[in-house]
């Protein structure tokens, strides 16, 4: 092959109908007609004598050969997106930017109010949308439809990039009147009704119920817990970490939360918080985004604004 003869647009194209294996969705991706698209796909056939995308019952799917190049178009274009983005033009004071954040109950807690008090202050004009664990998928996030997601990964796809903003432990919030308060021993806690509140991952979530059996994963604490050979009668299901300080009013009910949480919870109520009589390991709260946003001005300012005001945080505490 003639090197001479390759159009970088057209491994742009290749890179976006890869990506989204759409004709149409490819079109109005790179903002083009779909007529344009169309004679795009058809040029990448001829130039790589193969039909890239093919029809099937399941939509439009790539070929081997198509699976094989995207890889390596996929770093032809990051690298040239890279060596051509201006760099100093990026005005945080006059952008209109709009921000698409996937951020867990807990990041939104305690990380999101500090992050929108700043891009108050630099960036007035900036739109964030924040959207909830279920709201995302991996791929949406891998193709740049988001921008970041702010969470606690069991794990991540490997070419995603990622960030460790700060690690948290678990404490327990409890009303001073529970019965248990003045003798908080593990036998204490497995006797008291306890507040679940969920680990949250991507995709949709699905029911608990007090009866699942110890195989089914309900998080850090009852794995922790599972660990050494006992199970927490569970009374209150939520997905929300604004709920806990409200049910641990309650003098039967315990909030097993992360420490961060914990902590803002007590302030101005009566509750008070206590370490966990057994051990539950550490988390890290990362922030993760796309390759294909890696080099881009504006997301690499707000990565750096996120990076300072969760070290800000760190501080407080």
């Amino acid at each position: 092959m003639n090197i001479e003869r390759i159009d970088l647009n057209l491994l742009v194209y290749l890179d976006v109908l890869l990506r989204e294996c759409n004709v149409t969705k490819a079109a109005q991706h790179l903002g083009i007609t779909q007529p344009a698209m169309s004679n795009g796909l058809k040029r990448l056939r001829e130039l790589f004598n193969d039909p890239i995308l093919v029809r099937t019952s399941d939509g439009m799917t790539a070929t081997e050969r198509a699976l094989e190049l995207q890889p390596y178009v996929r770093r032809i274009v990051t690298d040239i997106e890279a060596a051509i983005e201006p760099t100093g033009l990026f005005e945080p004071a006059t952008t209109h930017r709009m921000y698409r954040i996937m951020v867990s109950d807990y990041a939104e807690a305690t990380l999101v109010p500090a992050i929108v008090r700043r891009l108050r202050e630099e960036a007035p004009g900036v739109a964030l949308d924040f959207l909830t664990p279920s709201d995302v998928t991996y791929k949406d996030l891998e193709q740049g439809k988001v921008d970041m997601a702010i969470n606690r990964f069991d794990e991540l796809p490997q070419s995603f990039h990622q960030k460790t903003i700060w690690t948290d432990d678990f404490s327990c919030l409890l009303n001073p009147d529970n019965p248990i308060a003045e003798n908080f021993t593990l036998m204490g806690y497995l006797s008291a009704s306890h507040i679940w509140v969920s680990k949250t991952g991507m995709g949709a979530g699905t029911g608990v119920n007090p009866d699942m059996d110890r195989n089914v994963k309900l998080g850090w604490v009852d794995e922790a817990l599972s660990a050494v050979g006992h199970k927490r009668n569970i009374r209150v299901f939520t997905r929300h970490y604004q709920m806990p300080a409200l049910l641990a009013a309650n003098n039967d009910l315990v909030a097993t939360l992360p420490t961060r949480v914990a902590q803002m919870q007590a302030k101005g109520s009566n509750l008070i918080i206590l370490p966990p009589p057994f051990k539950i390991p550490a988390f890290e709260l990362k922030v993760a985004w796309s390759p294909l946003l890696h080099h881009n001005q504006a997301h690499r300012w707000l990565r750096t604004l996120i990076t300072e005001e969760s070290a800000g945080l760190i501080r407080q505490v």
